[in-house]
C-alpha cells in the first residue's frame, strides 16, 4: 500500500495551497513502523492539526486502520514550512 499517496489524498482536499503540500516517509529505527511527515504552509498546518489535535488524531486513526491490516504502525508527524 501507498502510505504517501493515501495520505496526501487525505490532506488535499483539507488545505488552501495544494502546491505547498508534502508528504514524505521516512527512516525508522523500528522495522514495523512507517514514519510519515506532512508538510504544508503554517496555516494549512494549523488547519491538519485543528484545535487541540482533534483533525491530527482522526488522520492517524483513519491512517492507522490500513496499517493494522498490514502489521505496520504509523507514525505521522505534522510540520510548517518556514514562512
Amino acid at each position: 500500500m501507498d502510505y504517501v499517496k493515501t495520505l496526501h489524498d487525505i490532506a488535499s482536499e483539507l488545505v488552501s495551497d495544494k502546491n505547498k503540500l508534502e508528504v514524505r516517509q521516512m527512516p525508522s529505527l523500528e522495522e514495523d513502523t512507517i514514519v510519515l511527515y506532512v508538510y504544508a504552509a503554517h496555516d494549512d498546518i494549523a488547519k491538519l492539526i485543528g484545535r487541540k489535535g482533534m483533525m491530527a488524531n482522526s488522520i492517524r486513526q483513519l491512517m492507522s486502520i490500513s496499517g493494522r491490516l498490514h502489521d505496520k504502525k504509523l507514525d505521522i508527524k505534522f510540520e510548517s514550512y518556514g514562512e
